[in-house]
């Protein structure tokens, strides 16, 4: 699995003119399901957001998770993340889950979220969404979790 975080001050998804998840200062992650993925990447990968710190001490250093300053999170499924950008000029999806993956693995990510996380908020799989934020910074990460 592979996502982008972002520290924010403010985030949001909107589907059909409704918001459908918004948050104030944390953590919003667009996320890729990836072929070989399975819950177990899921659970670490969720557990990497949470956990890495990317938001300023007392000393102005990223030392602070965003459990350690309890803010909010948004995740938001993103499955172009996942394509292969080494060649050409078009993107390849090969590496990709297929769409029933993806959305199977994505449910269990809310799931294990909201479990673990409580108020976590969601985009919505497969939907065409319009996503803003205000990046805090700006900082920005990759991480990735593989099989």
């Amino acid at each position: 699995m592979i996502t982008i975080i972002q520290r924010v001050s403010m985030a949001k998804v909107t589907v059909n003119s409704q918001i459908i998840g918004a948050i104030d200062t944390g953590i919003m992650a667009l996320v890729a399901v990836e072929k070989n993925d399975t819950e177990k990447e899921t659970r670490r990968l969720l557990e990497r957001i949470l956990n890495y710190r990317i938001f300023p001490d007392e000393d102005g250093r990223m030392n602070l998770s965003l459990r350690a300053i309890n803010g909010e999170l948004l995740l938001v499924p993103q499955f172009t993340l996942a394509a292969d950008t080494n060649t050409g000029n078009r993107p390849s999806f090969t590496g990709s889950a297929t769409p029933e993956k993806g959305r199977e693995l994505f449910t269990y990510l809310q799931e294990t979220a909201k479990t673990i996380y409580p108020g976590a908020q969601f985009g919505q799989f497969g939907a065409d969404m319009q996503v803003e934020l205000i990046n805090d910074g700006p900082v920005t990460f990759t991480l990735r979790v593989t099989a």
